[in-house]
Formats: structure tokens, C-alpha cells, sequence
């Protein structure tokens, strides 16, 4: 059974107060996984389901990255990416007559992609908002309310 969410509840997940409980500065762990590297990092909600974020970067094109916000279901292991920061590597296009773009893009779930049988974050806006790996995951963090106990500052090591 696949999820479907409203664009309500995505923003209402996306909005929701994050606390990591280990210190972000595990991603210079990056694991290898053929082409590229990966982290990943899950927070466990009261109800059940996790919130996921994972970091992907390219061993040979630095600016091959993506910084994912994912919600997996209570009793589930389907993974519904609700934003998804990606480099420059490609071209993208939206469909709905609205021009293609080759540019740092930033993926969004919408219930229009999944009423239209495509990806939950096919939808995607360019942005200057980062450059690489790191300014991505700044921004993720800084959309998708994500924080230490206490609030204290998140740190970075790449």
C-alpha cells in the first residue's frame, strides 16, 4: 500500500520540530556505496513513524549531492521523501508548459505529483540559496525545523 499525503500534512511534517539526539558531525562517516557516498540518520516520532535524513554526494562530482528529508509511516518501510535539496548534475523540467532549468533545484512533495502518478517530490524550483553538500544541508535543516536538545547550534565536518 502506498502513502499519499495532503499537501496540508506535508507541510504540517515538514513544520514539525525535529530534535536530533547524536551530534551531526557523524556525516565526515559518509559510508561508501558504489559511485557515491551516503549517511543517514532516523528520528523516531511518538506515533511510530521515523523521520529520515539522508545525505548522498558523488566520490567524483562534488556538486552531484542530495540532502533528503524523508517521513516513513508507522508500520512501514516506505519511504516518502517530502524534500529533497539536490546539486547541479542535470536538467529538470516540470511539465505544466513551465521551462526546463539546469541549476541547484530543490524537490518538493505535492499531491498533484502523486495524483499524477509520478514521484511525491517530482515538483522541484531552482534556488541560489547553496552550492554544495554542506549549504544544502544548512538549508534543510534550516526549512524542516530541525534542532539539538536545548537548541543548540548544529555543527558540520565534511
Amino acid at each position: 500500500m502506498s502513502v499519499f499525503l495532503t499537501d496540508d500534512e506535508i507541510k504540517a511534517l515538514i513544520r514539525e520540530r525535529k530534535v536530533f539526539d547524536s551530534d551531526l558531525s557523524d556525516l565526515s562517516k559518509m559510508k561508501p556505496k558504489k559511485a557515491h557516498e551516503e549517511w543517514q540518520m532516523a528520528l523516531e516520532r511518538k506515533d511510530g513513524s521515523l523521520f529520515k535524513l539522508i545525505l548522498r554526494r558523488s566520490k567524483i562530482n562534488r556538486i552531484d549531492f542530495s540532502a533528503i528529508l524523508a517521513y516513513i509511516p508507522p508500520n512501514s518501510n516506505q519511504v516518502f521523501r517530502l524534500l529533497r535539496y539536490n546539486g547541479k548534475t542535470h536538467e529538470h523540467t516540470n511539465g505544466r508548459g513551465e521551462p526546463s532549468f539546469y541549476d541547484f533545484h530543490i524537490h518538493k512533495a505535492t499531491e498533484e505529483s502523486q495524483r499524477n502518478g509520478l514521484a511525491e517530490d517530482f515538483y522541484a524550483e531552482p534556488t541560489d540559496r547553496y552550492s554544495d553538500l554542506h549549504g544544502a544541508l544548512t538549508c534543510l535543516i534550516n526549512d524542516c525545523n530541525i534542532n539539538y536538545p536545548n537548541d543548540e547550534q548544529l555543527g558540520f565536518r565534511f
